[in-house]
């Protein structure tokens, strides 16, 4: 057996090794948390200085209540609008009721897919009128719905939320003779009067 061979079987001369290249990969590990620290530091300051121009600059600004009250007064609510609708389409179908300002087309969030109905804003709320007789209209082969946009009111439900009550009895199941129930063991345990 040769003296190299010796050497590299050796535990002690292995052990040494395995340390030398434990503390490289941990000294390139360091390196590598030490760029992506600084790189953060970089998006944290890029953020802070974003937010700070469109804090300061006033055509940036949020539209307050009032400008979205008056802008729901000069729009409409187009549904059943044909799911390969473009807004330059819609805004040519009620070119001729006035001015547009804008057309809106809701998308769903996660698939990205249009979801049937449209928003049209006008330049002026007289133009609602005129767009109100175009309700059952043809557009793409479809009768859409044309109505005035409603204004939704913060903190107000349009129903009674979960658990409400949709019909039908309220309380557990109260079948069997007199609220009894073979498989539950005993009187039902529901709200409201036996039958």
């Amino acid at each position: 057996m040769s003296s190299e061979a010796a050497a590299t079987t050796d535990p002690a001369v292995q052990g040494i090794d395995d340390a030398e290249e434990d503390s490289k990969e941990i000294l390139l590990m360091k390196q590598r948390v030490a760029e992506m620290e600084q790189e953060a530091k970089k998006l944290r300051e890029l953020q802070a200085a974003a937010s700070m121009d469109t804090t300061g600059d006033e055509d940036n600004r949020m539209e307050t209540e009032d400008d979205k009250n008056l802008a729901d007064g000069r729009s409409i609510y187009v549904g059943n609008v044909d799911y390969g609708a473009t807004p330059e389409e819609i805004q040519v179908h009620f070119q001729a009721c006035g001015t547009i300002n804008r057309v809106t087309i809701l998308c769903d969030k996660f698939t990205g897919h249009p979801k049937g109905f449209a928003y049209v804003e006008f330049a002026e709320p007289e133009h609602i009128e005129t767009a109100l007789t175009m309700d059952n209209s043809l557009f793409r082969g479809r009768l859409i719905k044309v109505t005035a946009k409603r204004t939704n009111i913060p903190g107000f439900n349009r129903g009674r939320g979960r658990g409400g009550y949709r019909g039908g009895y309220r309380g557990g199941f109260r079948g069997g003779f007199n609220g009894y129930s073979p498989y539950r063991g005993g009187r039902g345990r529901g709200r409201g009067r036996g039958y």
